[in-house]
């Protein structure tokens, strides 16, 4: 069972994903912050991180920088999962680090597919 870090710092998000995930039979590991997450992600080593981009003190763009950077989370796939749905910031997205970057609404299929697509 894949284990996946979702950071989403609002309630009925983190919900919807965390439901989505544990129907499809992920183990889920949420995260509040991006700072939560960056910790988190480095003790529990998650699979998969799902993440939001707009979040109060460190954004994702700057999450997916830093898991990239550090030896343990460097090579955990990264899905951005946000409602900016800007070319540039698509573009801007992966170039941070990001392997997947998917815009809300989202369906569960969506997201479904999106996971399996990083999984190794």
């Amino acid at each position: 069972m894949s284990k996946v870090l979702v950071v989403e710092d609002a309630p009925s998000e983190m919900e919807l994903l965390s439901h989505y995930l544990q129907q499809s039979g992920y183990l889920v590991i949420s995260a509040m912050s991006a700072k939560d997450a960056l910790n988190k992600a480095i003790e529990l080593k998650p699979d998969i991180v799902v993440t939001d981009v707009i979040m109060p003190g460190m954004s994702g763009f700057t999450l997916c920088r830093s898991l990239r950077r550090h030896p343990e989370t460097e090579n955990v796939p990264i899905i951005i999962c946000t409602s900016k749905n800007q070319e540039i910031d698509r573009f801007w997205g992966l170039r941070q680090g990001a392997n997947v970057y998917m815009t809300k609404p989202f369906t569960q299929d969506d997201l479904i597919r999106a996971i399996k697509s990083v999984e190794g």
